[in-house]
């Protein structure tokens, strides 16, 4: 079977590498293994019959336990052709092998083996200097290949900005030439700048051929995964991983929806002219995802969550609610299919008062509209909460008449 991960990014085209499930427990969440086969399926459905050439699912990490190890096996046949599903591992051949175990036999399997890439790490994770360490991944790959011929193994190395970036080449040269499939670049302590994770990967893609296919793999400790993950790709990057809400160990990584976004709606601004998708992704389907992860995981999603958080779509005051798009990036219901939502706030206008009346089948004249308005104003402060609730204002509309009756 073709590798078609690489495939695509050979072909300028990217693929989203899913960690939720992953690296996302690592953010102290958990998936079922029911979760991971549906979201699987949909993240899969964003890219209609493609979704196996752009998205490589990380379900789990089998070593765990026996549950982790059936719900990675799970979503490798149950969404079978929805994505390209991968196992997660150690370095170790025990690992490595329950790893091939548990994608066996599925469609565009993987698995990724994580290895030491600076001296660092490789004291940490191994007790021996990195080129020690990476002189024995080779063995790893023709494990995996021996193991199960139809997966194929992919090489994470953690902790590559402060590797030897020669090192890092010869051994991504070697491996690929082993069979592995991608070389996935972590920046496992999330420390860098833009600037520097752009280096980092201009660098290395000058080091290697293009036989070997780069992978970011960026965290968010300092709010950069994004800008640090989009400055891969800017370099030329086309497999990259992320995090739906952007749940992953510690401050987490690029959330999948706003990376998703941005390069499907902005990216001639970001990388310039060339076609990153077989076919436009559909990003309607980003927010209802992202709210079943949110239940699921319980990672919340707030007024201020970009892309999908409850605040996209919505309207509060006089201005913005006569030319809403003069106040907005983007056209949420056109791209997201979030239809625009009056708010009822202390900050309403008298337009927007009577906008939310009507919506509750309420025609109001000037001054019922005078004393509601200045009902809502005062009922915010009283109760030190901004949203006036339609159930609320519903109430206050009905009494307000009643009286006047």
């Amino acid at each position: 079977m073709s590798d078609v991960v690489r495939e695509a990014a050979q072909a300028g085209q990217m693929v989203l590498w899913e960690e939720s499930p992953r690296d996302g427990a690592q953010g102290k969440t958990v998936m079922s293994a029911d979760f991971r086969v549906w979201l699987a399926r949909e993240q899969g459905r964003i890219f209609g019959d493609d979704g196996a050439r752009h998205v490589v699912f990380a379900a789990g990490f089998p070593s765990v336990c026996a549950e982790e190890f059936d719900a990675t096996r799970r979503v490798a046949h149950e969404a079978a052709g929805a994505v390209s599903p991968a196992a997660v591992c150690r370095g170790t051949l025990e690992d490595v092998r329950l790893a091939c175990s548990a994608v066996r036999g599925a469609p565009h399997a993987r698995v990724m083996i994580v290895v030491p890439g600076s001296d660092a790490m490789a004291d940490a994770m191994t007790h021996v200097p990195a080129r020690e360490a990476l002189s024995r991944v080779a063995q790893l790959v023709k494990a995996a290949r021996d193991c199960a011929p139809e997966v194929v193994p992919d090489i994470c190395f953690a902790d590559a900005p402060r590797a030897d970036v020669g090192l890092l080449a010869e051994v991504s040269e070697t491996l690929t030439a082993e069979g592995a499939g991608v070389m996935v670049v972590a920046d496992t302590v999330g420390d860098l700048l833009p600037e520097q994770a752009e280096r980092l990967f201009v660098e290395l893609r000058g080091a290697v051929s293009e036989e070997v296919v780069l992978a970011s793999h960026l965290h968010n400790d300092l709010g950069l995964g994004l800008a640090n993950t989009l400055a891969a790709v800017r370099s030329g990057v086309r497999v990259a991983a992320c995090s739906w809400l952007g749940v992953a160990e510690r401050s987490g990584m690029v959330a999948t929806e706003q990376l998703l976004f941005l390069l499907a709606h902005r990216k001639t601004d970001l990388i310039g002219e060339g076609e990153l998708w077989s076919a436009p992704p559909d990003l309607t389907l980003l927010p209802p995802i992202a709210r079943a992860v949110s239940a699921e995981t319980g990672v919340p999603l707030s007024v201020t969550t970009p892309i999908v958080g409850s605040g996209v779509g919505t309207i509060s005051t006089g201005t913005p609610f006569v030319r809403p798009k003069t106040f907005q990036p983007y056209d949420p219901q056109s791209l997201l299919g979030i239809t625009p939502t009056v708010v009822l706030t202390h900050l309403a206008s008298a337009r927007v008062v009577r906008a939310v009346a009507e919506r509750l089948g309420v025609a109001l004249d000037r001054d019922e509209i005078t004393a509601a308005l200045r009902w809502v104003k005062s009922e915010v402060y009283r109760r030190n909460s901004a949203v006036i609730s339609d159930e609320d204002f519903g109430q206050f509309l009905d009494g307000m008449r009643a009286v006047a009756r």
